[in-house]
């Protein structure tokens, strides 16, 4: 017997989506990050979106080019996704590139309460000229904790954010490391919010280890004090 064929029509999926603009936060004049199709909005909330600092602003491709951001979207109003700055960090690529033999490496990691009650997780890293000893490298971590513990109580969260992107902090962390040794760069070399703060919209939760853990196993990473750091290797 001939097999019988099914009624009814396929529904075309691509078709049910539908597309908003996300926006980055006001911090960033609300400027366009992505044109994305969403299935609904409880779905799309918590999505986070990946650019640069330079597909935001158009601007010094040479160095904004370098500096990745995460935002997450918080709420879908109309055909526009609203969203908070999730997280930012260096490139891998970049941050290779700051390596070089012969030198030491400071890695910080640390949470941080703002003002508006945020906890927002600060990464840090210096580079020195030259070998340094491990009670230098501890001098430099304690300076960087007092420089962001104030900065990040005296601001709220967007605040203490746009100081991080715009390397505002890096210049205050320089200043106030210069005295202890020969530093080659120092910033911040990425952050991520971990709890939203009082009038900012709430954050998907989510299991993240402890800020000990991930310096704990970022010094694994990195190895003996003194090892020496191997630098990015490039094509003859």
């Amino acid at each position: 017997m001939p097999k019988s064929k099914r009624s009814g029509k396929v529904r075309d999926k691509w078709r049910e989506k539908r597309w908003v603009t996300v926006v980055a936060p006001a911090g960033f004049e609300r400027a366009p990050v992505a044109y994305i199709p969403i299935t609904s909005e409880e779905i799309a909330v918590g999505k986070v979106i990946e650019t640069t600092l330079f597909d935001l602003t158009r601007q010094d491709p040479q160095q904004n080019m370098l500096l990745k951001l995460h935002f997450q979207i918080t709420g879908i109003d109309g055909n526009t996704a609203n969203t908070v700055l999730k997280g930012e960090e260096y490139s891998r690529e970049y941050l290779r590139s700051l390596v070089r033999r012969g030198a030491s490496m400071v890695n910080f990691i640390r949470d941080y309460k703002t003002r508006n009650n945020a906890i927002v997780r600060v990464y840090v890293v210096a580079f020195t000229i030259g070998r340094i000893n491990s009670s230098r490298k501890h001098e430099i971590r304690l300076a960087a904790n007092r420089v962001i513990g104030d900065r990040a109580a005296a601001l709220t969260y967007e605040q203490f954010a746009q100081e991080s992107v715009k390397q505002t902090l890096a210049r205050e962390l320089y200043e106030n490391t210069k005295a202890i040794a020969k530093i080659r760069h120092i910033g911040v070399r990425k952050i991520k919010l971990i709890k939203s703060g009082e009038g900012m919209a709430s954050i998907p939760a989510e299991t993240v280890p402890t800020a000990e853990e991930e310096e704990l196993e970022q010094d694994e990473v990195e190895g003996e004090p003194e090892m020496e750091l191997q630098p990015l290797q490039t094509a003859p």
